[in-house]
């Protein structure tokens, strides 16, 4: 008995505290990560708080905190996100964003968020890779930090598209 207690607390201990397995749920991250991929995140730096601009996170969706979403980083807290003409504009500057499935960040329904907007300290701004599909920050705000659950570090299924994300 002590035995099979002594393999399986370690994997216990990992999946609940440094590493999580998720399947995505939807198209929203098109094209990087398609409904069905499962990918591995991190749980440490979300802990953490060390997440930054680019990052891919899981987190607890603001309106069903049992159901996890996974989307990328677009800002951090204390800077200034606005959308202009469909460009992402981060502290003024427009964003970068080769991984976009199309040019044009226009929401698919009606937003409660007023442009700009300041991330508070705490909080991360996060946009799906399919802006035309995605509920993200652009409908229910900044996320705070501490409803994030992993940061996705490893797409591992399908095996033909594993790679480090």
């Amino acid at each position: 008995m002590l035995g099979t207690f002594a393999a399986v607390a370690p994997i216990v201990f990992a999946r609940v505290f440094v590493v999580g397995n998720y399947q995505i749920p939807s198209d929203s991250m098109l094209p990087t990560l398609r409904r069905g991929d499962r990918v591995w995140g991190e749980k440490i730096s979300a802990r953490r708080g060390a997440v930054a601009a680019g990052d891919i996170v899981t987190f607890h969706d603001p309106r069903s905190p049992r159901r996890t979403l996974i989307k990328r980083v677009i800002a951090t807290g204390g800077q200034t996100v606005d959308l202009r003409d469909g460009i992402v504009l981060v502290d003024g500057e427009p964003l970068s964003e080769h991984y976009l499935k199309s040019s044009g960040t226009y929401p698919f329904g009606a937003s409660a968020v007023s442009y700009p907007v300041h991330v508070p300290q705490g909080s991360v701004w996060v946009m799906g890779d399919n802006r035309k599909n995605s509920f993200d920050s652009r409908f229910f705000g900044p996320v705070a930090v501490s409803a994030l659950t992993s940061r996705v570090v490893y797409r591992y299924w399908p095996l033909e598209q594993a790679r480090r994300l």
